[in-house]
């Protein structure tokens, strides 16, 4: 288990991080989730033991890391542009860790096998890196960095430079393959979908500190802030007396702010409250309507039919999945 307690990185006097908390446990996957300049990629780098925090502690199974050099960590860090040796064919990548483990050459000839079956790349040992397509160079270094079996897999916006399409694709293999080889794995990325997607537990870095840790389910349904909310892509946040307007009370007279998820919004003509349609967006197998309610409030919901722009438009809203904050 990895434990980041009250970790500190200045740079230059600025804290990149700020006594930020983390616990990742055995054989999960934990994303670590923020916008540009959050400190995501700083903390990932002092785990790694490539960047040297000014206070705090780091510990894998409650015992220290900090000043143990990062070969000697036993964590496998990947990046996003890969870092593959050109001169090296596809076994000598992947074989580069084993070597400087000293293993015998039997052993790492069976390993890289091994773990090119396991990628998806069996027979590909003679191919050169430069022959590669983005996402066959993604499996090679992803093999690499698997093959030494390290106790914790550290990934650094590992797809960012592959299109959607074929992320998604390997967002859904790399966690299968995770799950096969019972690695734990801390994964940064800046985009929900991604997150989502790979992980066990999610937390959202901001300014330097942890400020949201949950499963992704959770942190969807019960965001923790306005701010998580919105980052995460949850829009419907409105002022507690618009939503009081609708006939969702507040749980109290401090209550400022409630958002409301999507699909919590359902469309009938029987239902209680009115709206205008002020958009409607077909969205890939669902139409993203947007509701004006007047006096500059608007709701988005999904629907598998569009509705024209101009339509009034009847909807109710699940008072259980609204959350609600005093921000």
């Amino acid at each position: 288990m990895l434990e980041v307690s009250q970790l500190t990185v200045r740079f230059d006097g600025t804290p990149a991080l700020d006594g930020a908390d983390l616990t990742v446990e055995d054989r999960s996957i934990h994303v670590l989730m923020g916008p540009s300049g959050s400190g995501k990629s700083t903390m990932l780098r002092a785990i790694a033991g490539l960047e040297a925090p000014e206070s705090g502690e780091i510990t894998w199974n409650r015992r220290s890391v900090l000043g143990v050099p990062a070969h000697k960590r036993g964590f496998g860090l990947m990046f996003q542009d890969y870092a593959l040796f050109p001169h090296r064919n596809v076994a000598g990548n992947v074989a580069f860790g084993l070597r400087m483990q000293g293993l015998d050459s039997a052993i790492i000839r069976s390993r890289v096998d091994d773990v090119l079956e396991l990628v998806g790349l069996p027979g590909y040992g003679d191919r050169s890196v430069g022959t590669l397509s983005g996402g066959e160079r993604q499996r090679v270094a992803l093999a690499r960095t698997l093959a030494p079996r390290p106790r914790l897999v550290l990934l650094d916006e590992p797809l960012g430079a592959l299109d959607r399409s074929l992320r998604e694709h390997l967002l859904v293999e790399m966690r299968s393959i995770f799950n096969r080889v019972e690695a734990t794995v801390l994964y940064v990325t800046h985009d929900r979908e991604e997150a989502f997607t790979i992980a066990d537990r999610v937390a959202i870095i901001r300014d330097g500190g942890i400020v949201a840790d949950d499963t992704p389910e959770g942190l969807w349904r019960r965001p923790p802030d306005g701010w998580t909310a919105r980052f995460i892509g949850l829009e419907n946040l409105c002022a507690a007396s618009a939503l009081a307007d609708l006939g969702v009370q507040p749980p109290s007279s401090t209550t400022t702010t409630g958002v409301i998820p999507p699909e919590a919004i359902s469309l009938s003509p029987t239902a209680s409250n009115a709206a205008t349609v002020a958009g409607s967006h077909f969205r890939g197998g669902a139409y993203r309507i947007e509701l004006d309610l007047g006096a500059g409030s608007m709701l988005v919901t999904w629907s598998p039919i569009g509705i024209e722009s101009g339509t009034a438009a009847r909807f109710d809203v699940d008072v259980t999945r609204v959350s609600w904050f005093e921000d």
